[in-house]
């Protein structure tokens, strides 16, 4: 089990999420979103990052040249594209790229995985489509389908119910940012170390 840790902010978070294990950091850089990041600040972040963890970045409904002013600046290792992007567009930038799906607006799972065959992985969070993630809602994680592509879970997850998750939907990877959070950006070490520490045990 895999898990991403996204939203981060601040160094001293980034180093708490590394410390408790987590695989991944996501840097948001859609501008609606409540934890955006300018270049410079992510920048910076990134260079923290050790080996083996992964630096991914979330952009949503943003044209080709601003994704790569980010990308010129910020040393990322996977995109995760939330908006309306198609596979044409995410496959552009010469990295692994990850579709979000917006199960709040019921996507057809077989439909997307067959559009984006070429995904890294499909991202099924709780959203509706036009909103950037974060909102700390779960969806209900029944019947979702086994696909080729590996699924990573995300939409209000907590330390309190990402082993039920993990158990139900055996996904390839988790994604929490607000139930990890003491307020937006702001992380909490111990919620990370029990989430990460969670999320593993089932493995």
């Amino acid at each position: 089990m895999r898990v991403k840790i996204c939203g981060i902010t601040r160094q001293e978070d980034l180093l708490a999420a590394v410390a408790a294990g987590a695989d991944a950091l996501g840097f948001v850089f859609a501008p609606r979103s409540r934890r955006v990041l300018d270049p410079d600040t992510a920048a910076a972040l990134a260079r923290r990052v050790p080996p083996f963890v992964s630096r991914v970045g979330l952009f949503m409904d943003q044209d080709s040249e601003q994704v790569r002013r980010i990308l010129d600046r910020v040393p990322l290792s996977l995109l995760q594209f939330h908006g309306h992007e198609d596979a044409a567009f995410c496959r552009r930038f010469g990295l692994p790229y990850i579709k979000a799906l917006a199960m709040g607006s019921a996507p057809s799972l077989a439909h997307a995985a067959r559009s984006f065959a070429d995904a890294a992985g499909l991202l099924l969070d709780s959203h509706r489509s036009g909103e950037t993630g974060g909102t700390g809602r779960t969806f209900d994680w029944a019947g979702v389908p086994d696909l080729e592509l590996p699924l990573i879970l995300a939409g209000g997850l907590t330390p309190d119910n990402v082993r039920q998750a993990v158990r139900q939907v055996r996904p390839w990877a988790v994604d929490v940012s607000s139930g990890v959070e003491d307020a937006p950006g702001i992380k909490n070490a111990e919620k990370m170390k029990i989430f990460i520490s969670e999320a593993k045990s089932e493995y």
